[in-house]
């Protein structure tokens, strides 16, 4: 369908067959799943799954296309159960006066509720209408398992630099004759787009309409686009991928890959106070008693944040993450306490034995309580060598196994030479 002139550049170049589709080729490559979905003409209901602007309300509106199907779309930030009811009606109508069966396609399938995602079942079970969901979030924690059930989930991909490129020149050719750009500015704008068709479509369209010539500089984009902060959802899949990748950089020892998923997150919008969290986190999860200083540092820098501010206070924040990035690792007690809350469940509420109860009062101290407890500070090494604090039936038990590295080391040997002295004392 055409467009008429005035429709944004992002619309006027949305893709009217499945052939100008840039990029997931994984998905619309020969033999590949929705390739072959097209092919076969049959539809089914599905949820794309991908970031903004890699184009899941096209492949919708081509899916209709291809199989004949009207098209309704709602919006799950708008529409609520009586949109749903009536789009139901429409579909029914349409399947009895025209024998043509519906896409119901719904933007944003995760704003959706649980009774609104239900609502869809008996229609998507019957047939009524194909289902077609985007969603920018992981599918698995924002829809229902029964609408999941009835649907194969397709994951999309933000478009390569090279793919971008390919639509930049489309765009050019097709709408703004004559617009040429310079390498450097190619690529800044190119860039500018994190992989959203959508956002360098928009971009593009700025900047086509604030030059003067038909060459377009570094200059020019920096005139006509302001500062540009990259896609980041700060409550999304996107952000806890990075603070995974930030974790798992730091758990990894690389401060170079560190300090970028640090940056990046920051850059993104995130408070530097959730990543001062998480770095006390890193410190009692990945560094424990192997560098006990990293914990103390990481609330240092945490303090040194609440003083300054922003944007000074975020090298404390990254003077710390540096040093847990480098820091001797060991999650030995971050382990054992894992175990010990499992050894809980497992073996119950176990009397504390005699000897460890406190005793304030003559009634407790004559049924045994505190009996023959061994004060150790008055034993040799001020250790009660092979002494119990177990209760029964859980005697020698061990959930702490320290490591060899940084102080953890000297925490080991200490250990194994106080096991040595209770295995002489015990018969």
């Amino acid at each position: 369908m055409t467009q008429p002139a005035h429709a944004p550049l992002a619309e006027r170049l949305r893709p009217a067959s499945i052939d100008e589709v840039m990029g997931q080729s994984h998905l619309l490559g020969a033999g590949k799943p929705l390739a072959v979905a097209f092919a076969s003409g049959r539809p089914h209901s599905m949820i794309l799954w991908g970031p903004p602007g890699v184009g899941k309300t096209t492949l919708a509106r081509l899916m209709a296309q291809a199989f004949d199907c009207a098209f309704i779309a709602l919006s799950a930030v708008l529409a609520g159960v009586k949109d749903i009811r009536e789009a139901v009606q429409q579909a029914e109508l349409t399947q009895a006066q025209y024998k043509r069966q519906t896409l119901l396609f719904i933007d944003e399938i995760h704003r959706f509720n649980k009774a609104q995602q239900d609502a869809l079942l008996p229609h998507v079970e019957s047939g009524l209408f194909v289902f077609v969901g985007a969603t920018t979030e992981n599918p698995s924690f924002e829809v229902n398992s029964a609408l999941l059930s009835r649907a194969a989930v397709y994951v999309l991909q933000s478009l390569t630099q090279d793919e971008l490129g390919q639509l930049l020149d489309r765009a050019c050719e097709r709408e703004l004759q004559g617009l040429t750009f310079d390498p450097e500015a190619r690529q800044l704008l190119v860039s500018s787009a994190d992989g959203d068709a959508r956002k360098l479509l928009n971009h593009l369209e700025i900047v086509a309409h604030a030059v003067t010539g038909k060459r377009v500089t570094e200059a020019d984009l920096a005139r006509a686009l302001s500062e540009n902060l990259r896609r980041f959802d700060k409550g999304g899949e996107a952000f806890y991928d990075s603070i995974s990748a930030l974790h798992k950089s730091v758990r990894g020892s690389d401060p170079d890959a560190a300090l970028y998923w640090f940056c990046r997150m920051l850059d993104g919008g995130t408070d530097p106070r959730y990543l001062a969290r998480r770095l006390l986190r890193m410190a009692s999860e990945d560094i424990g008693l192997a560098d006990p200083r990293a914990l103390q540092l990481c609330l240092n820098a945490a303090d040194v944040y609440e003083r300054l501010g922003s944007p000074e206070g975020e090298l404390a924040l990254a003077q710390a993450l540096v040093y847990l990035a480098v820091a001797p690792k060991s999650n030995a007690v971050y382990t054992a306490y894992k175990q010990a809350q499992q050894l809980v469940k497992q073996a119950g509420s176990r009397p504390i034995p005699l000897h460890l109860r406190n005793a304030p009062t003559t009634l407790m101290k004559e049924l045994g309580y505190g009996k023959q407890y061994r004060y150790a500070h008055d034993e040799p090494e001020a250790y009660a060598a092979g002494e119990n604090y177990f209760p029964e039936g859980l005697e020698g038990t061990q959930v702490y196994f320290p490591t060899e590295r940084g102080l953890e080391a000297k925490i080991a040997a200490k250990l194994n030479h106080l096991r040595e002295l209770d295995k002489k004392a015990r018969p």
